[in-house]
């Protein structure tokens, strides 16, 4: 395993075009993890009705991690699925977002859905997942 995206969790370092820099190393991330998966489990009260909505591409990926971490502290299964959030931004053309929404394969109705991405970086993005959440139940 030689390859640091594999192991660190990484940005590209503009004072060295063409590389990386370190933000978290495996074990930190691990930590990082584990910290926010106990944070959910807290705050809801377990895993029961938990549903991590990740948001399209890193989000998925840290949903993913998220559930496999909350599965191995509570014993239970914790639902994953994809949110896309084109259909519902606001800074789109009209005729480049999809005219239906994607499934999301989880019955998130009734249940506590997380919203989980990589880095929440303007409002609109977070505003569109929550109306994505929103019109699936």
């Amino acid at each position: 395993m030689n390859d640091t995206r594999e192991r660190h969790a990484t940005v590209p370092d503009p004072a060295r075009p063409g590389t990386d820099k370190v933000i978290l190393t495996a074990d930190e991330m691990r930590r990082a993890i584990s910290r926010i998966a106990h944070e959910i489990l807290e705050r809801n009260g377990g895993a029961g009705d938990l549903v991590l909505a990740g948001m399209r591409q890193r989000g998925l990926v840290l949903a993913q991690r998220l559930a496999a971490r909350i599965t191995d502290l509570e014993q239970a299964p914790v639902s994953v699925c994809q949110i896309e959030t084109a259909r519902y931004r606001d800074d789109l053309a009209e005729r480049a977002r999809p005219l239906t929404p994607e499934p999301l394969g989880v019955e998130i109705a009734g249940r506590v859905a997380v919203l989980v991405d990589d880095v929440l970086f303007t409002s609109r993005t977070a505003r569109a997942a929550m109306d994505a959440l929103l019109d699936r139940g």
